[in-house]
Formats: structure tokens, sequence, C-alpha cells
């Protein structure tokens, strides 16, 4: 950067005269740039200025012991409730569920080949018991029974484990809740 000889030496006593202040962003410290001559100056302060900036690395903090404790006692009393699971929503969900998979499944039928019924009973029973024991509604849908469809199908050595459960699981994020949501407004009219 060229400045006129004015305005170099005022920029010069600017930096040598003024207090440092460090910017941080994490463990990385900055020190904004300082202007000092490159070159000796060639008449009245006339200098070509360089910018320079410092950055200064400090290891990073480690919360204690007593820090984690209090934020896990802050989050501690915000427990979720969900409501209990309602077995007459959970059998109708499940039929609907078999159906619709076999329809889905059925347009790959060369992948699951004579196993395709088999495939959609496995995945049906292990999401009925779901239904049935742990899904109270949005917020509850796991993703340990669709895993557990993958490895039943594959325990049993059926053709198309992750294409199975992979169409399960679509298949519950698109319907599940607004289904149990369509449910119960339907149950409380």
């Amino acid at each position: 950067m060229y400045m006129n000889s004015n305005s170099a030496c005022a920029l010069h006593d600017a930096t040598t005269n003024s207090e440092i202040h460090m910017a941080s962003i994490g463990s990385l410290h900055f020190l904004p740039p300082s202007s000092f001559p490159a070159i000796k100056p060639v008449s009245d302060c006339a200098a070509i200025l360089r910018q320079t900036s410092v950055f200064i690395r400090t290891p990073p903090q480690r919360k204690t012991p007593s820090v984690i404790r209090k934020a896990i006692q802050s989050q501690s009393h915000k427990n979720c409730v969900y409501p209990d699971p309602i077995p007459e929503f959970a059998a109708a969900e499940s039929e609907k569920f078999k159906a619709e998979l076999l329809k889905e499944l059925s347009k790959q039928r060369e992948t699951f080949g004579n196993d395709l019924r088999m495939v959609v009973d496995v995945c049906a029973e292990i999401f009925s018991e779901f239904l049935h024991k742990d899904y109270g509604g949005p917020g509850t849908l796991l993703i340990e029974p669709f895993t557990d469809m993958m490895l039943a199908i594959k325990d049993r050595k059926l053709a198309g484990a992750a294409l199975a459960a992979r169409a399960s699981l679509l298949w519950a994020q698109s319907y599940v809740d607004r289904d149990w949501e369509d449910w119960n407004s339907k149950q409380h009219k």
C-alpha cells in the first residue's frame, strides 16, 4: 500500500501509540494488522507500508465437571411426556403399513423373488410390535425397528434386506405421525 507522506506518518504514529485490541474465535486469537515501514523513510516520513497480522493459538478450555453437571441437571427437569401407545391405532396402522409396503416392494419383484411376502411379513411384524409397545405419537418414531427389520431379514437369509428396511422407514416417516394425528382428531369428535 502506498501513502503520501502525511498520512504515512499519521498512521505510523497512531499504530505505535495506540492500544492493541485482540479478537478471538474459539482458541484462535487474532491481533489486528499493524503498519510499519518496510524500508527506511525516503523523505519527511514517506514510506512504503506493509500490513502484518499475528495469529496466536491457545489450547481450548476444558469444561469442568461441575459445569457439565449443572448443564445436565438443568436439562433433567425438562422431561417430555408422550401418551401411551393406542392399540387400536397400532392395529389399523400395521395393516395399512403391510399393504402399502407390499405394493411398494412389488415394483422390485426381481430383487425379492419368491421372498417378497416373507420380507413384508417380517417388516410388518416388527413394525406392529413397535407401534403397540413404543409409539406414542409424533416425536416417538424411532430408527430401531427399521434396523431390526434389516437384521431380521438378513438373519433369515431373505433377499433385499436394506431395500425393505429403507422403504419401511420412508413410509413411516411420511405417514405414521400424520395418521396418528388424524386418528386422535377423529376420536375426540
